[in-house]
């Protein structure tokens, strides 16, 4: 089969797109102080942040397992006006400014939240920043990829595994865990993989609801902003480590989501 040519002025208008992801990058990478990454990347606070930053998108992203492939199961197998308000809420932190994001989750946890205040005054649990804080942030805005892909995986799916199951006297529950889950196995480690990714460079929400405390809440993005103010060269390396990460994960995943080439 011929493949179609594309028309010469969508491959310039292309052509410009590309530049605009290209420049950003290369200008990094030309301004990088490449003889101090190995200081920097040895130095003890950025192996802290970034042993923070994983530590808390691993639990961020454990969460999101936790609680979003069930959401996920609802979303793709109920229907009405109901399911259009529970996916419009669960997508929303895709769209919302991260601030306004951390701005509610301090509204909803904090110590006078609604959440928050109770916990506060019944067990003196505070939330407000905690490690635990930037798990919850990082869960917060990162969970909805992990939805999506699960969601896009189940409508996909081939059903006739499942009714074969059930025909066979198969419950629910272990049709769910037995047929479901394993053909979903694709969907899962995709959606749990962007989920994580966006978790470990998530900045706006952290640094409102769970602060930007060194050891606690400093995670790489945090870091990478407080050396700019003071360590120009430093927030460059640091940035380096974090796209050399996330290039890592698109690469890795790329025949997932588009398809060998």
């Amino acid at each position: 089969m011929t493949q179609a040519r594309v028309p010469g002025p969508l491959v310039v208008l292309a052509a410009a797109g590309l530049l605009l992801f290209l420049l950003p990058l290369a200008g990094l990478v030309a301004r990088a102080p490449w003889g101090e990454v190995g200081s920097a990347v040895t130095a003890p606070e950025t192996a802290t942040a970034l042993g923070l930053s994983i530590y808390c998108s691993l639990l961020a992203t454990a969460a999101a397992l936790v609680m979003g492939i069930p959401l996920a199961v609802v979303l793709a197998r109920t229907r009405g006006t109901l399911r259009a308000i529970v996916r419009a809420l669960t997508t929303l932190p895709m769209v919302l400014p991260p601030v306004v994001g951390g701005v509610a989750l301090l509204l909803a946890f904090g110590r006078r939240g609604l959440i928050g205040a109770p916990l506060n005054e019944a067990f003196g649990i505070q939330i407000l920043f905690t490690t635990g804080a930037a798990v919850i942030a990082e869960t917060f805005v990162a969970m909805p990829f992990l939805v999506i892909a699960v969601e896009g995986g189940l409508r996909s799916l081939d059903h006739r595994y499942e009714e074969a199951a059930r025909a066979l006297g198969a419950g629910s529950w272990k049709v769910f865990l037995r047929v479901t889950l394993p053909l979903l196995r694709p969907a899962i480690f995709s959606g749990a993989v962007l989920c994580w990714a966006r978790a470990l460079g998530e900045f706006g929400a952290t640094i409102t609801f769970a602060g930007n405390l060194p050891g606690t809440t400093q995670t790489m993005p945090l870091a990478v902003y407080v050396a700019l103010e003071t360590r120009p060269e430093g927030a460059i390396v640091l940035s380096l480590i974090l796209l050399a990460v996330s290039l890592a994960i698109l690469i890795g995943l790329r025949d997932r989501w588009l398809g060998a080439p």
